[in-house]
């Protein structure tokens, strides 16, 4: 059954709208086992373990907002099994931040791809809703990140252990 609110609003935009939910959940579930690896008594590097945990609630909340929006335009939500991240254990913080970044040029790079969907389906609200909520964010996240593989590679290239600990109390501390 149609929703009697749908207007202007393709079948391939609802289906990239819940691709995408599932791309945010996806990352969602990555950036909480980064959270938990860098918080265990072996790792415990707090400041990895608190960036990775806000990464986690945007992801989720970006993930609420795109399931606000698909039922405000009509469509339907249509979930799917969320993969598990590929790995349990994550290496150093620098592993970690490079795994990050590519996660995040995937997030990128598929709702740019759903933004081209509703420019060719002549939907001016979707195409309002991502440059509004999304594609300036994953910019500034994707730059956050490429900054920090930066000075994690300058400052773990002489001692890794203390140039990843110094990163971790100063580098990431007004980074959340």
């Amino acid at each position: 059954m149609t929703s009697q609110i749908r207007q202007n609003y393709h079948g391939e935009c609802e289906a990239g709208v819940n691709n995408l939910v599932n791309q945010e959940l996806h990352a969602s579930y990555v950036y909480q086992s980064l959270s938990s690896y860098f918080n265990r008594d072996d790792v415990a590097l707090e400041k990895f373990h608190e960036f990775f945990k806000e990464l986690s609630h945007e992801k989720q909340e970006q993930s609420e907002r795109f399931l606000k929006f698909q039922n405000r335009r009509g469509g339907k939500i249509l979930l799917q099994d969320i993969r598990r991240p590929d790995r349990d254990e994550w290496g150093n913080g620098l592993q970690a931040i490079e795994y990050a970044l590519k996660l995040e040029k995937n997030l990128n790079h598929a709702l740019l791809n759903l933004h081209k969907i509703a420019t060719d389906h002549a939907d001016p609200h979707m195409c309002d809703f991502l440059e509004s909520h999304y594609l300036e964010k994953e910019v500034e996240l994707i730059k956050k990140l490429g900054d920090h593989i930066t000075n994690l590679k300058r400052t773990t290239a002489n001692d890794p252990g203390l140039g990843e600990y110094l990163f971790n109390k100063m580098s990431l501390e007004d980074s959340s």
